[in-house]
């Protein structure tokens, strides 16, 4: 599976963790920054990089996940989810990373790290990348509600 991360200077090295994590698990990750450490760095345009490169390659058939992360992962989901197409969820333990997946079919996940230790944080992404859609009927038409509300919402709101 291709894995799109991002983060900001709060995640920095548990991105560089992470990558060689999920490398060595055989998945391909494309890292959307940042590549140093800048204390005054500004998360969005990274994590909407991920986000927009996850909806490129689902709707070309690659099977794509994302993962963004900072401080708190708050402003990163938050930046994400700003992206058409994608579902992102903010996960603070392994139960609602599989929830995300199984109930929400989310595509990007959000962790604060400095929320979790690395080893809890990397459990959460794995449980995530692994676990699938249920495709219940129930959450296919939650789903189905949200994406029509955001075709149908005015742009000049």
């Amino acid at each position: 599976m291709r894995i799109h991360i991002a983060t900001d200077h709060a995640g920095l090295e548990l991105s560089r963790r992470l990558q060689d994590h999920l490398i060595r698990a055989g998945h391909e990750v494309v890292d959307h920054g940042p590549t140093s450490y800048e204390p005054l760095d500004d998360y969005p345009a990274f994590c909407i990089a991920a986000a927009e490169a996850v909806v490129r390659d689902q709707a070309a058939g690659v099977d794509a996940l994302g993962v963004v992360f900072g401080g708190s992962g708050n402003g990163e989901q938050i930046a994400a989810n700003k992206v058409d197409g994608i579902r992102a969820a903010l996960v603070w333990n392994e139960s609602t990373a599989l929830l995300a997946r199984q109930h929400n079919d989310a595509n990007v996940i959000s962790i604060g790290a400095r929320q979790h230790p690395e080893d809890e944080a990397i459990s959460f992404i794995d449980a995530f990348i692994a676990e699938p859609f249920s495709h219940d009927e129930r959450h296919v038409r939650r789903i189905g509600q949200i994406a029509a509300y955001e075709e149908s919402r005015p742009t000049d709101a």
